[in-house]
């Protein structure tokens, strides 16, 4: 295994049981929040996620829950560090989306999920190629570097 596949796997492994559970709220339902229309029930078949599922629906990200965003934020992590050479707009969406002010869902990380978090910003932020270098720099030193500009001391 290399080590994007451990790293992958780390993720996965880090956010078990909450990519197990069903999300209160889908990305789906939090795009349509997004678009002003009406939320969908979430579904199964719907709401599984790819990487295109991830594409359409990342606007939804800032209108979950911190449970829900639980659930969607490994397979982030993961397509993030699968494309973290060439960028995505769904690595946009995420690195915006870990970025301060807390609304309660980054203080609500476990320190397993906090390191993987991490690990996919450094790879992110040092990698030459990436578009979304400096904004990776950037969400590791406002909250998930050590002495991190707004992250509490009690974190």
């Amino acid at each position: 295994m290399d080590q994007l596949e451990e790293l992958i796997a780390s993720t996965f492994a880090a956010f078990k049981a909450e990519a197990m559970s069903t999300p209160p709220m889908s990305l789906r339902a939090g795009d349509a929040v997004d678009d002003y229309t009406d939320q969908p029930s979430y579904s199964a078949q719907a709401d599984a996620i790819t990487d295109d599922y991830l594409r359409e629906f990342r606007w939804g990200l800032p209108h979950l829950d911190s449970a829900s965003w639980r659930h969607y934020l490994p397979h982030l992590l993961a397509h993030a560090a699968k494309h973290h050479a060439l960028g995505s707009d769904v690595t946009d969406a995420l690195i915006q989306n870990l970025r301060p002010p807390d609304r309660g869902q980054l203080s609500s990380l476990s320190a397993d999920q906090q390191q993987v978090v991490i690990k996919v910003l450094d790879l992110i932020a040092f990698c030459e190629t990436s578009p979304h270098s400096q904004a990776a720099q950037t969400a590791l030193e406002e909250w998930w570097a050590p002495g991190a500009l707004y992250r509490p001391a009690s974190i």
